[in-house]
Formats: structure tokens, C-alpha cells, sequence
């Protein structure tokens, strides 16, 4: 795997040179062959435990940890950092562009704040899984290449076998990366990092001074209204929207207290450590906004040495936000609801269905996917949406089910079924169930779907989900 050296020409505190720590016994758990050939990572079989735990390192480029800022729950941290995780270096594809090997769980780092460092294999696991799953499901996301049992116990409650999850992803620029560097005055450092998250993943924009950077933030902001829209669209709720996980590539990232809405509600929140609903389902559109605001605050040394100035450029595009994403929004309901260009009365049907979904507690997944299917009589109208789908039929064309087809999936990463497969992993390193249904995974929007598969549990009432720490 021939690696190249990323963000140490930042500043000199935002990449600081740093070893995983050794592990005893490492061993691989799971391998991403679709990732690897993606990126012409040609590992052999008997080296990847060894590399892929950190326990071997390329001599030619140091690993580092990064630096960054964060507003965790809204309460602002000016020094977190990767504190459980090492950059490896960035292979390049095809066409050149860089992408970030990055190991977590791989030992304490200078950001750790007196933590191990380390990571159990449930986390590891799901992250494997989820972010599988949500590439296949068509959201932006970053992938796991790999998960490596490390023969150790992490202390947590109760304790638990530990893993490394080797994360691979087109950078791991956060809105808290700027955030660190504007907390330190580093003016030059925020061009630099500007300029290289300009470079990697919005190369369209070459105008110079101020006028970059308002693109740039512009640019940020459409590529979180799609990253939102796309997770409402399949019911995701990441569950920690922190602006230390929110990447300005527009992709997901840290899927710890992640779930999957099952009965529809705007209110659904399963994060155990989201006491207030603050990223529940339905606010995750404010908070990107929110986190878009935080962004155009680091921003401002780049704009105008006036701050009023400053403020008064940003402004018009974090105010913007909210139209651009009810437009996004709204073209999304039209295309999971099949509809024929757009009408007045269409809200009013959207919110509709969506009352009828809450009132009677009907799946989301699955009661799109009946809605699709009936257009060709595949499957019935579930009995309280037929009333209300008189009107609808009238708005869909002989064009309806294919698009509802490509954007309603038969197959989501159901949590009682992942909750069982890390369960078999803490248990016994593996689990019977998971090639299969990585597999099904593969297909949510075609898949023949196991029966035992597409159906929520019948009480999820005191489902809570965990950081994975």
C-alpha cells in the first residue's frame, strides 16, 4: 500500500506526528475487497492484521493525529482531536485524488484527554456495517476498509474484546477543523486548510480572495443539505451531529449512536447521550444549519478584517440555508412519492401521508416500498393509507414506479438485527448471519428481501444506542 503524506503543511499543531500503539495479538475480522480494489490496495492476506492494527508501520510517511475543535451538544470544546485514531497516509486512485487510511481504536494519541485510545469490536463492527450499507443505500459516506480484533480487553461497562476499524475516506476535514484553527488566531492556517479542502473536493472553484472562500462555504453548505436529505430520505439518524462529525466533504462520518427510524416520527431519537432530542430525526436539518453557521464564524478572518463586514457577506448564505434545503426536501417527497412535476396541493398530500404514518405507526421503509410495489400490483395499499392514496394515485404516471423504485429501499440496516450481530461478534468474533446480509445489503433497492429481514421488532421502545467510545 504506497502512501502519501497529508495535512502536516497545515500548521504545525493541526497534524501532530504519533504511533498507534502495539497491540498483542492482532487478527483480521473483516476485509472490504470492494474497497481495496477501488483503490488498488494490494495488501497481502498474512500482512493485513499486522498493518491494519498499526502494529507494522510504513516507514516513508509518519502517521499522525489530528487536531480539530468541536461544539458537542452545543457546548463548545476548543482542543479535541483524534483522540482513539491515527492517519496513515493517503493512497491515491485512479484518476490521483487522495483518499485518507485512517486507523481507530488504535491507541492513546496527545488528544486523548486521559482516554485509552482504544475501541471495543461492537462499534467497530457497526461502523463496518452502516457505512456499507449507506454507500449501497446511495448516501455519501465514508467506508471501512477493515476490522482487526486486537487480543485486548477494553475497560468499558461491561467490558469488551477491542478492535480497529480502518476507516478510508476523501479527507477528514471537519467544520471543527477550521473551527480549531480560527479558536488559535491561525489565520494562515485556515487559508491553508481552506485552500486544500478547496482542492480536494471543490476544484470548481477558482476565484481568489474573499469571493473563494463564500464559495467555498456555499459549496459546503449545498453538499449538507444533500447529505441530509439523503439520510431522511432512508430514515438514518446519525444521533451526534457534533461539528467535530461533520466532515465539509458532505459525507458521513463516526457512526456510533447511529439507528435507523423504523415507525415513522419526526421525534424518533435513539442516542442514549441525546437527552433532548437535539439530533433527533426530524431536527437534523437545523443543526446542519447550525453547524453551516459555525463554519462561516471560522470563515471570517478569510473574508473581511471588519468582522460587521465579515458577518455581513456570510450572512445571506447561512440565511439561505433553510430555502435551499425545503426545496431539496420537498423534490425528495416527490420522488418517493412518484409524483408528476410539482402542484400546489402536493405539500398538503406529503403531510398527510406523514400524519397517517405517525397516527398508525406504520413503517417507514416498508410502507414506501408497499406504495411503490402496489403501482404494479405487487403489493396492497396498507388499509389507513387508502383513503388517502385516491389522491395520490392521480399525481403518479406510467414514470412512477421506476423513480419510486430508485429511491424507496426494500432493505435498510435494521437495528435489532445489527444489535445481534455485534452481540455474536463480542461473543465469538464472528457472526452466522453476516455475509448474507452484508451481501442483501448490497441491493436495498432490488433485493429479494429474507422475510426475517424487512420487519422491525415489535417493541423498540427501549432501543438506546451508545457512542462508541
Amino acid at each position: 500500500m504506497k502512501l502519501a503524506s497529508r495535512y502536516t503543511d497545515i500548521a504545525e499543531s493541526f497534524a501532530i506526528a504519533d504511533r498507534p500503539s502495539p497491540v498483542t495479538q492482532p487478527s483480521l475480522l473483516l476485509f472490504n475487497e470492494a474497497v481495496a480494489k477501488q483503490l488498488s490496495i494490494d495488501i497481502p492476506l498474512t500482512e493485513r492484521a499486522t498493518l491494519l492494527s498499526g502494529n507494522h508501520i510504513n516507514e516513508a510517511v509518519e502517521p499522525i493525529a489530528l487536531g480539530y475543535s468541536g461544539h458537542q451538544f452545543g457546548h463548545f470544546s476548543a482542543r479535541l482531536g483524534d483522540g482513539r485514531a491515527h492517519f496513515l497516509g493517503a493512497v491515491a486512485d485512479d484518476q490521483g485524488l487522495l483518499w485518507d487510511i485512517q486507523l481507530k481504536g488504535s491507541g492513546a494519541t496527545p488528544f486523548s484527554r486521559g482516554g485509552d485510545g482504544r475501541c471495543a469490536i461492537g462499534p467497530a463492527v457497526r461502523e463496518y456495517i452502516m457505512s456499507e450499507a449507506m454507500h449501497a443505500l446511495g448516501v455519501p459516506t465514508t467506508r471501512c476498509l477493515a476490522v482487526v480484533a486486537t487480543g485486548e480487553t477494553v475497560y468499558r461497562q461491561p467490558p469488551q474484546p477491542g478492535a480497529i476499524v480502518t476507516r478510508v475516506a476523501t479527507s477528514h476535514i471537519r467544520v471543527g477543523s477550521f473551527q480549531y484553527l480560527a479558536t488559535q488566531g491561525d489565520v494562515a492556517g485556515l487559508k491553508k486548510l481552506a485552500d486544500a479542502a478547496i482542492a480536494r473536493h471543490y476544484p470548481s472553484i477558482t476565484s481568489a480572495g474573499p469571493e473563494r472562500y463564500l464559495a467555498f462555504l456555499a459549496a459546503v453548505i449545498d453538499k449538507q443539505i444533500e447529505l441530509v436529505v439523503s439520510w431522511m430520505r432512508v430514515g438514518f439518524i446519525h444521533g451526534v451531529m457534533n461539528t467535530d462529525n461533520t466532515l465539509i466533504s458532505g459525507e458521513t462520518i463516526d457512526y456510533g449512536p447511529c439507528a435507523m427510524m423504523n415507525h415513522f416520527d419526526f421525534d424518533t431519537v435513539f442516542s442514549s447521550i441525546d437527552r433532548q432530542g437535539r439530533y433527533g430525526f426530524g431536527n437534523q436539518p437545523n443543526i446542519a444549519n447550525w453547524n453551516c453557521a459555525r463554519l462561516a464564524e471560522s470563515l471570517m478572518p478569510l473574508i473581511n478584517d471588519d468582522d460587521d463586514q465579515a458577518i455581513a457577506l456570510l450572512s445571506p448564505l447561512i440565511n439561505g440555508f433553510a430555502e435551499k434545503f425545503n426545496h431539496a426536501f420537498t423534490a425528495m417527497w416527490a420522488q418517493k412519492l412518484g409524483l408528476d412535476g410539482h402542484e400546489p396541493q402536493d405539500s398538503e398530500l406529503v403531510a398527510q401521508l406523514l400524519a397517517l404514518l405517525k397516527e398508525h405507526s406504520l413503517d417507514y421503509t416498508n410502507t414506501f416500498d408497499a406504495l411503490t410495489e402496489s403501482l404494479i400490483g405487487n403489493a396492497e395499499i396498507p388499509t389507513p393509507l387508502i383513503q388517502w392514496s385516491t389522491l395520490w394515485l392521480q399525481r403518479t404516471t406510467t414514470g412512477s414506479y421506476e423513480t419510486m423504485r430508485e429511491t424507496n429501499p426494500k432493505l435498510i440496516p435494521r437495528n435489532h438485527i445489527i444489535e445481534k450481530i455485534l452481540k455474536d461478534f463480542a461473543e465469538s468474533h464472528q457472526s452466522p448471519i453476516l455475509s448474507e446480509y452484508l451481501t442483501a445489503l448490497q441491493n436495498p433497492y432490488t433485493q429479494s428481501v429474507n422475510e426475517s429481514w424487512s420487519h422491525p421488532p415489535l417493541d423498540e421502545s427501549g432501543y438506546h444506542t451508545f457512542c462508541g467510545t
